[in-house]
């Protein structure tokens, strides 16, 4: 039996005639049927005012004391309204609706804990009642920026020819040799969640040239930072053919992609967001090297070794000094994972980098090892056990091309975008070491 979709929508008892973002001024005089819920409610003598909102904008609307007495309205109700549009006297609106008829679809029955109006600074108090958070303009302007830069993302890295994949979350090795990695226990076998798709995205080098994967990872850290959850999305990216220039080069112009895109797309909800935003120039992201920047640490009074890794407080330092994107290149070896490759006219560096904005790393990266005899030794040296790793290696001694690739956390790049020094901001139902509901 062929469905009539024409048919199915007419039966529709919710017949919305627009959404309240599209009232204007050429409406005036109609008719309009707006669903919503009720923000606030106002009783004057003779009428009552409310605000009904969607999430696409606020409207003001006027109803008779008499029928709202009898109907029982309640803040965050679902209302149906229809009513004639006219001009507003209201300073806060252009329009509203002089309310014909009104149903109630669903009566809010409970003390709600959050205000929509109101600019609650505690986010734990949000979060605890995230879904009605969602009823705030901010928050939902947030989400629609962040709606539209996976959009940009997927359709920038197509355009560039790669493959999008799905790799497993539940993984019999550990990536990267076994840290902050949480355990399970799959049919009575060790197995963990994982905190990336590194190897499965290098396996596909045989076959699927560029490929790249937008998911949720996972890493048992214990970190109380502003920066960092157990539960994240990365966008990873590999390529056959190219090294870690090549992947700079890509990372950068995604980047600027981006903006583009939700500067073009999200005009309204970078105005609640991120105002500045829209006067953004571009500029090429500057390049330097692990050695340089210990040169900046010293010229600043802060001793560090070559070898060392940077401290949150050294990129501090160095992110007050650049307030943009920029990356940090040839890192030493030994700070590397396993399977990046090293600089072929000196051993003790590293072809890795990391992307920065001021003190945030956005993405790290690198090009990687294709050889397998190369790989155990590598593992070797950091003490990690090839046998653990047999089903990887082996696909290394099936003919793997060169490649490099990328992991970039999206949910960080969310926090330079929207402005919050709390990744907390970017993710719907963050999870951390205090916090696994709602």
């Amino acid at each position: 039996m062929k469905l009539n979709l024409k048919n199915l929508t007419n039966k529709n008892k919710f017949q919305r005639t627009h959404l309240i973002r599209d009232v204007s001024s050429k409406l005036l005089g109609e008719c309009l049927i707006v669903y919503g819920w009720i923000e606030r409610i106002i009783k004057l003598k003779k009428l009552t005012l409310a605000v009904i909102c969607d999430n696409t904008g606020t409207l003001q609307i006027i109803l008779n004391n008499e029928i709202i007495n009898s109907a029982g309205i309640t803040k965050n109700s679902v209302m149906k309204i229809e009513g004639i549009l006219q001009k507003s006297k209201s300073h806060e609106f252009d329009f509203e609706l002089n309310v014909k008829s009104f149903s109630m679809i669903s009566k809010a029955t409970s003390h709600s804990p959050l205000d929509s109006r109101s600019n609650i600074s505690h986010l734990d108090t949000r979060l605890n009642s995230r879904a009605l958070d969602m009823r705030n303009q901010k928050t939902v302007a947030i989400f629609k920026i962040r709606h539209n830069v996976l959009l940009s993302i997927r359709k920038f890295l197509i355009e560039q020819k790669f493959i999008e994949i799905t790799t497993p979350k539940i993984i019999g090795n550990a990536t990267e040799g076994g840290a902050n990695l949480f355990t399970m226990n799959y049919f009575n076998n060790n197995a963990y969640l994982a905190q990336s798709p590194q190897l499965y995205k290098e396996q596909m080098m045989l076959g699927l040239d560029r490929v790249f994967e937008i998911a949720t990872f996972y890493r048992a850290e214990k970190s109380h930072t502003l920066k960092h959850l157990n539960e994240f999305t990365s966008v990873d990216i590999e390529g056959a053919f190219i090294d870690y220039s090549d992947v700079m080069n890509l990372i950068e112009a995604a980047i600027k992609k981006i903006y583009d895109y939700i500067i073009n797309n999200c005009k309204s909800e970078i105005d609640i967001v991120n105002p500045k935003l829209q006067n953004l120039q571009h500029t090429n992201f500057k390049r330097f090297t692990y050695s340089q920047i210990l040169e900046k640490l010293q010229n600043n009074d802060i001793k560090i070794e070559f070898g060392n890794d940077l401290l949150d407080s050294h990129l501090k330092l160095i992110g007050n000094m650049h307030k943009e994107f920029y990356f940090i290149t040839d890192w030493p070896l030994s700070l590397k994972p396993f399977y990046i490759q090293e600089q072929y006219d000196c051993s003790e560096l590293s072809q890795s980098f990391d992307l920065q904005y001021s003190d945030i790393e956005i993405s790290s990266g690198g090009t990687r090892l294709y050889d397998s005899q190369k790989l155990k030794n590598r593992m070797i040296s950091q003490n990690i056990d090839p046998t653990d790793f047999v089903n990887h290696l082996n696909v290394f001694d099936w003919g793997m091309p060169p490649h490099a690739g990328c992991g970039m956390g999206l949910d960080r790049l969310m926090m330079v975008l929207i402005d919050t020094n709390n990744i907390r901001e970017a993710v719907l139902y963050p999870r951390d070491p205090n916090r696994l509901h709602p």
